[in-house]
Parts: C-alpha cells; structure tokens; sequence
C-alpha cells in the first residue's frame, strides 16, 4: 500500500550504523548473540554473559572484555540496544570497580537482525503463484459484506489479518515468482536444451493462475463493490475495538491514527484489483506479465525446437534419394519423382498485353511476336530521381463512408430509443431484426457478460442491465442474414441522464 512518509520516517537510521562500520564484526556477532537469546526469551543480558556467548563461537580472536564493555556502549549509544543498571551483588573487585550493566536489543535492531538473517537465506527472487488465495480473499469479503457491522469479540481482527496475509503473501509471492523468469539466469537455462525436459508443467502452471485470477478477480472486485462505505466504517471501528482488547505495555498509537492506517490498506487493497480512475488495476498488470512470461517460454521452446532441427543431418535421406533417381530408366518417370519429392518450382509472372497475330491453336507461342517489357534491376545501385506522383483525391469515397457510418449510427440509436421507450425487452420479443441490429446486441451481451454487475453504460447515458433467463431457455434471433439460437436474455434500459438523453432525441428529430 502506497504509504506517503513523513519527517519521521524520512530521518536517519542510526540503528543501522553497525552493519558497516569500522569494527562490523563485532558488532554484528553482539547483536546477533543478543538476538538469538532474545529468541530464547532470554531478555536482560549482562556483560559477562554477552562475552561469554561470543567466546563459545570462536569467532573472534584476542578479544577482550574490556572491548566488549566498549562495543556495547556504542551499540547503546547508536540506538540498537536499551541499558539499565545490574543491581546483583559485586563478588569480586573487577566487578565492584567495573560498571555493572544489563543490555536489552531494541524493538528497531530485532527487525533489522530478522531482515539480515533473511537476507542470508536468499539465492534468488523465489515466490510461487497460488491460485487459493483469491478464493481466500474473497471468502473474507463476502463475509465482511454478510455481516454488516455485527461482529462477535476478536471476529473482526482475525477476518482483517487473514485478509491482508493472504493479500500481501498474494502480491509478493506472485510478483517475486514472475521476476524470477525476468532474470539473466532464467533466460540462460530457456536457451538449453534441458529447459525442454520441464517446460511443460512451467507453462501449465502459469496458464493456471491466469485461468483462476480470470475467473476469481471478478468476485473479489464484485465483494468490494458491494461492501458500503457504512458497512466498511463498522468493520473498522470493530477492528479498533478488538485491538484495544488486546494489553499493550509499550506506547500505543491513537484511534484516529488506527483508522487512518486501515484505511490506507483498505484502499491499497481496492486498487489492487479496481484500479483508480484513468488507470489500470494491478491484477491486470499482474495477468499481462504472466501472459508474457508463458509467451517467453513459448518462444524460446520454439527456438530451441528448430536449432535442434537445423542441426540434423539428412545425408542419409538425400544419398537414398539419389540411388533411388539413378535406378531410373524413363526420363517422364524422373520427373514424376522430382514433382514429389520438391513440389513445383517457383513461378515467374510475366505482365503484359497479348497481341496475337492469329487466333488459329496451331500457331505455336515460339512463333508470336514477343512482348517487350522493362524489367527494374535488383542491384543495389541507386536508382535514377523519378518524377513525384500527385496525390489521388479519395474526398468522395471518404464522404461515402462517413454517410454510412452516420446512417448505421442513426439506426442504432432509433433501435435504442425504441428499447428505452419500451424499458425492458426480451431477445424473444424482438422479432425480424436488421444485421446491424444483430450486431449492436451481440455487443450489449458481450459487454455485460464481461462486467461483474451485469451492465453498462453507453456513450449517451443509458445503462444497460443483463439478465439471465431462470430455468436457461433458450430462442431464435432472426436476422435479415440468418438465424442465431442463444439463451432468452432480458435487457432493462435506464436513462441516467434525462436532460442530456432529450437533447439527443430533439436533435435526431431535426
């Protein structure tokens, strides 16, 4: 979710100061000691303790507790751990003179540790595409939309974090999965021959999740659609609520901050498969991407197929070609053999007019006076400057067209007056129809079919709303150019703009 960053956001990470500095070392063999135990709940740690940890690694040579005492003040000092005094009694003088301290790493440092113990388990982009996590998400939706508003304690955070699990894990997993193809290594193995032995189920696992987002998108953007800014509301104050059950020593942030932060996501979500107004949503990036991906595969399978094919030897074939035309005796017989083998040779069409000296058949073509014609040379020397040719006038046959169009945009829009009049329609009550007709309402269909609600809008303000017959029955659509059997839909017409709809019409009547 695109986030804008403030100043606090924007300041400078002294936490991470250690990852590269003079003795890195160190300091990264203390945090990560300090991060390991903190995995063992073991929490507050004193000096003793921490040097003793490092020693058991091995790690570092001649190194001192006086050092260590040096290296923790700085990681104190930087921000990555929290210090607070030792009050357990001195045993010996070095202890009673030396500064007792217990160190704790901070909330900041124990993300960074995470980021770099991830960070050495990477060997590639990774991620996978599961098709499950759409029906997951819009599981989730539908149910927030069910409940409107009414949710049972602990309901709602849980329904909010299975959501945006499954959405981020969505996101990254598939946009990490499709970069992997993208890489120098990817496009190294599709150029070998052993990519071939496991193409296959490459390409069948992408064609998958683009067949399951094709089908499951719709719902996930038709639930959104239906959740109401009230319903949606509720669900956030619901989310807030179960949070506060939750006991929280440390600093928490405000209600208004919460909601601000859920809103964020909500709409990150939202544009992720709605998309924003004059731009496409991501899952349709995501979609083209695969597309290309199983193109690429598709391609470089193709190329590898004919490289194979080119480096055949045909030898054999053409020496047993040979003997079999040496074994010949008729001349008619070899030339049987070659129109088999190598198909007729490539013509040549010569133009020009035919002045016959006589009509008689007996005349043969060897005897007829030849015709001239001037052959333009091949080579690449430049040919002589000719002369320019004016521009053929096509005025009329553009007025032509523009009075056709502009009378088959004039029937349409009196077929859709006439539909509008009547409000609702069925494809059994239209009777004999023109062609043109026939194809505006195969377009009304294809369109709602392609759209989650069942309708649209067309240009001049009329939404057109599909709906499918109950028990599937099935008619005739009778054209002037045939017939077409489909199912009996039914289309309601509704004018959303009355002023602009009239306006329209005075101006046809005129």
């Amino acid at each position: 979710m695109n986030k804008h960053p403030n100043l606090q956001s924007l300041r400078s990470v002294s936490e991470l100061k250690y990852v590269n500095a003079d003795n890195v070392t160190r300091y990264r063999a203390i945090m990560r000691f300090l991060y390991q135990q903190y995995q063992k709940l073991n929490y507050w740690l004193n000096t003793d303790q921490i040097y003793s940890g490092l020693k058991a690694w091995n790690l570092l040579n001649n190194y001192t507790l006086e050092q260590c005492q040096v290296d923790l003040e700085q990681l104190v000092e930087w921000g990555n751990l929290s210090t607070r005094h030792d009050g357990g009694r001195a045993v010996t003088v070095e202890e009673y003179l030396r500064k007792k301290s217990q160190y704790l790493i901070t909330p900041y440092s124990i993300e960074i540790e995470r980021l770099l113990e991830s960070l050495e388990t990477v060997r590639g982009y990774g991620g996978s595409l599961e098709p499950t996590l759409f029906d997951t998400i819009g599981d989730i939706l539908v149910a927030i939309g069910e409940k409107s508003g009414s949710y049972a304690p602990g309901e709602a955070w849980e329904l909010w974090n299975n959501l945006f699990e499954s959405f981020q894990k969505l996101h990254e997993a598939s946009v990490d999965y499709i970069a992997s193809l993208q890489t120098g290594a990817a496009d190294e193995l599709m150029a070998t021959d052993a990519f071939l032995l496991y193409k296959d189920s490459i390409t069948r696992y992408l064609q998958d999740f683009v067949q399951a987002l094709q089908r499951r998108s719709y719902k996930i953007e038709g639930a959104l659609k239906q959740i109401s800014g009230e319903e949606c509301d509720l669900f956030f104050q619901a989310v807030i609520e179960d949070q506060g059950r939750i006991p929280k020593l440390e600093e928490t942030i405000s209600k208004e901050q919460q909601l601000a932060e859920l809103f964020d996501k909500w709409e990150g979500l939202g544009r992720w498969f709605k998309g924003e107004a004059g731009s496409g949503s991501e899952i349709m990036l995501l979609e083209r991407a695969t597309k290309d991906a199983i193109v690429k595969i598709v391609r470089n399978v193709l190329r590898i197929q004919e490289r194979k094919r080119s480096g055949l030897s045909r030898r054999k074939e053409l020496d047993y070609l040979g003997q079999w035309f040496y074994r010949l005796k008729e001349l008619d017989e070899a030339h049987k053999l070659a129109a088999y083998v190598f198909g007729l040779f490539p013509a040549r069409h010569l133009q020009g007019e035919d002045n016959r000296g006589s009509d008689s058949q007996e005349v043969s073509m060897w005897k007829e006076t030849p015709i001239s014609r001037t052959l333009r040379p091949r080579g690449r020397k430049k040919n002589e400057r000719q002369d320019t040719e004016p521009i053929i006038d096509r005025s009329h046959k553009k007025e032509q067209q523009r009075a056709a169009f502009l009378l088959q945009h004039r029937q349409e829009l009196q077929f859709l007056r006439g539909m509008v009049g009547i409000g609702e329609a069925r494809i059994s009550e239209l009777g004999v129809i023109t062609a043109g007709i026939r194809m505006q309402i195969l377009y009304w269909i294809g369109r709602c079919n392609a759209s989650s609600s069942s309708s649209f809008q067309t240009l001049e303000g009329i939404e057109i709303h599909l709906e499918q017959p109950s028990q599937q029955q099935r008619t005739v659509l009778i054209s002037e150019d045939g017939k077409l059997e489909l199912m009996d839909y039914m289309f309601t017409f509704t004018v959303n703009n009355r002023v602009a709809w009239n306006e329209l019409l005075n101006r046809m009547d005129v």
